[in-house]
């Protein structure tokens, strides 16, 4: 059909008016035609089945029962409140009908002593069963109606819900939109995909979505529906890299020279792990094209990711050109310009710091060494991208923890070169498969999936607040051997004052536990100024302190190969990705290390599996892909990826397996006709076309 019916806007449809459009735009985002086509339901009722009154039990799922309504009064219940009440009989029995709003308009809506179907949850008061805020139609109507064995149940809100916007509106609403458009709709994929995949036809899985006819019928609708987004979200994503490929020159790194070479052979601190060469290597080859590299390097805390970033940073060097290391926090930063400045303390090579703490003569020298090439490498934080910040000729930007920047401060870095710099983004937050391939679909990735040898695993283990005299027993063990402890307070923005409270009171009771002199104890948190957050991780660094009491600000990044046991203060308030990289704070040297998960005995469902899930295994990946299930992709990548996948109908987790598939016909695809310029890829490349105008989220990933 044409596609200019489903732009008309939705107020035109009838049933809907200005008003009722006014309320659909706002709570449901369905602005035309084709967002209220594609407002899927989540879940489906039998409607096949009709109850008599004398079958009813309490609680029942939706039932629906025919009868008429002999009648309806108003009663008086607690203070100034009222209910309107029908009685409703068929020849089994008499039930209640009950509204506790929209009084007026429902009592000019019931119709006395007709025969009607209604439809709702019931529950019984005494001998009598009622259902509140029924669905009612007249028999006449409901013969009529264009109806399914199963019923949709669509996505609402509570103000949908108070203006009358009910599920049997929505239905009707969507019943009027196939009849205006006669299910008419055109096919996105190519006749061979569908004949090879066994796919139903368009117009036939959009019209079993909403109106199955069968449950055999709706699972092929679903499948064909969902193939077809994950499909054009993988078309897009691996185009764009194609493209970027093409498009996007970069500095060719041709040659593997002295600083790479002499540090390789003589200088590193231990052997890489395969891993780690596979990588270095994936990160050459990139370097080598004439194309800018744009790569995701996912590794586990610990792996070993900063000597990799160090390694791309010699190669930028070989060929003459400087480089660039962004971190999220000042802490982290000083802890990869302590870590580089270590590693590359024999070559001869200037390396600096620029964060906002950073003085201003120590400003002008970095300024101006900047520009005439002298300074090589740039560690730092936002401070990177102030204007002033201008390299002679940067040719590597390395990101860590990249999902803390927001795409704008991404793109300021590209724009410090005329040819952008090869970019390597670094993450130790393991990222599911599935959710790698939707989100940095466009990106290559290369993960370091093995630690270093001699590293012991950490063992975690759970214990109540009533276990407290235990655990601090043990805290002192392991003091006396010469070991240090973290002990770590949630920090949840909404209720700062509580938590502060909460981290003061936790510091105070430690102190009264471990008094000076014969225990010393940090604090940090992040109300303290830089130069004093900075003092005390010294202090502690060095091992003048014990104990480092502290929020989660020494989440990413703080390495102290001496601190062995970490406690995680009223863990269940944590997400499973944070106390894993919390985890990963201990167990940086050869010792054995701890995680004490520290809990209330009243733990919901989630926070089980999550304290489960970090006691049973170290592995990251395994640990990301639980997280997934439990927050789904949105969340996952936290507020400033909000928005991302916002998917009508597929679910990253449940439909991993289509997405393999899509991607893989995607590749293939492009692979033989990058354009899409065969005549069998004509529909599908008018599609590709539409998705790409759109300012979704899609076009700024990465």
């Amino acid at each position: 059909m044409q596609t200019n019916l489903l732009e008309t806007p939705i107020e035109y449809l009838k049933g809907v008016g200005p008003n009722r459009g006014a309320l659909l735009r706002k709570e449901l985002g369905i602005y035309k035609y084709s967002h209220l086509l594609n407002f899927f339901p989540n879940r489906y009722i039998d409607r096949t089945r009709y109850y008599k009154i004398n079958e009813l039990q309490n609680n029942v799922a939706e039932v629906q029962i025919i009868g008429k309504i002999i009648n309806v009064k108003t009663v008086e219940f607690g203070k100034n409140q009222k209910r309107l009440v029908a009685t409703f009989v068929d020849d089994t029995g008499q039930m209640e009908l009950v509204w506790f709003q929209g009084h007026k308009w429902i009592r000019e809506s019931l119709k006395l002593n007709e025969i009607c179907v209604v439809f709702g949850k019931c529950t019984s008061f005494g001998n009598t069963f009622n259902m509140a805020h029924p669905e009612i139609e007249l028999m006449t109507e409901h013969e009529q109606n264009l109806r399914s064995a199963m019923q949709p149940v669509y996505p609402s809100t509570e103000t949908l819900t108070n203006r009358g916007v009910s599920n049997r509106v929505i239905n009707k609403l969507m019943q009027q939109l196939f009849q205006e458009t006669q299910a008419l709709f055109s096919e996105t994929l190519p006749d061979y995909l569908i004949v090879e995949l066994k796919l139903i036809p368009k117009n036939v899985a959009l019209f079993n979505i909403h109106f199955p006819k069968s449950a055999e019928v709706l699972a092929k609708a679903k499948f064909r529906l969902i193939f077809e987004e994950l499909f054009f979200i993988q078309l897009q994503l691996i185009t764009k890299n194609l493209i970027r490929k093409h498009k996007i020159k970069g500095h060719p790194f041709t040659k593997v020279g002295d600083y790479f070479n002499t540090f390789f052979q003589n200088h590193l601190p231990f052997e890489l792990t395969n891993a780690q060469k596979r990588v270095i290597k994936e990160i050459r080859v990139d370097m080598g094209s004439n194309a800018q590299m744009n790569r995701l390097l996912q590794g586990d805390v610990g792996s070993g990711k900063t000597i990799v970033a160090l390694m791309s940073m010699l190669i930028a060097l070989d060929n003459d050109f400087q480089s660039c290391l962004m971190a999220p926090t000042e802490i982290l930063a000083n802890q990869h310009f302590n870590g580089l400045t270590q590693l590359a303390k024999e070559l001869n090579i200037n390396i600096k710091i620029l964060t906002g703490s950073t003085k201003t003569a120590d400003r002008k020298i970095i300024h101006e060494e900047l520009e005439n090439g002298s300074l090589h490498i740039l560690i730092g934080t936002h401070a990177l991208l102030e204007d002033k910040v201008r390299f002679q000729n940067l040719g590597l930007a390395v990101i860590d923890e990249q999902h803390r920047f927001g795409v704008e401060q991404r793109s300021k870095l590209w724009k410090k070169n005329e040819i952008p710099p090869h970019v390597l983004v670094m993450t130790a937050t393991p990222i599911p498969r599935t959710l790698a391939m939707s989100l940095y679909g466009d990106l290559d990735i290369s993960v370091i999936d093995e630690l270093p040898p001699g590293r012991k695993p950490i063992q975690t283990v759970h214990r109540f607040d009533s276990n407290r005299l235990k655990v601090w027993k043990f805290i002192r063990d392991e003091i006396a051997i010469g070991r240090q402890i973290y002990i770590v307070y949630p920090l949840i923005q909404e209720s700062e004052k509580m938590d502060f409270k909460d981290l003061m009171d936790g510091y105070e009771s430690i102190s009264r536990d471990f008094p000076l002199p014969q225990y010393s104890i940090s604090i940090l948190h992040g109300k303290k100024k830089p130069a004093d957050k900075a003092a005390e991780m010294k202090r502690f660094t060095e091992g003048k302190t014990n104990i480092m009491v502290a929020t989660t600000v020494i989440e990413v990044g703080v390495n102290i190969p001496n601190a062995s046991v970490m406690i995680i203060e009223s863990a269940e308030r944590f997400g499973l990705s944070q106390l894993h990289q919390l985890r990963g704070r201990v167990g940086r040297g050869a010792d054995q290390s701890y995680c004490i998960l520290m809990t209330s005995h009243k733990l919901s469902v989630d926070s089980k599996t999550r304290i489960e899930t970090m006691v049973s295994t170290n592995d990251g990946f395994e640990i990301a892909e639980v997280d997934l299930k439990l927050r789904g992709p949105g969340d996952l990548m936290g507020t400033q990826q909000s928005g991302v996948l916002n998917l009508q109908i597929a679910d990253l987790v449940r439909d991993r397996d289509i997405l393999l598939l899509a991607r893989n016909y995607a590749k293939e695809i492009l692979k033989n006709d990058g354009q899409l310029q065969k005549a069998e890829h004509a529909t599908m490349r008018i599609v590709f076309i539409e998705m790409t105008k759109k300012k979704n989220i899609w076009n700024y990933i990465s």
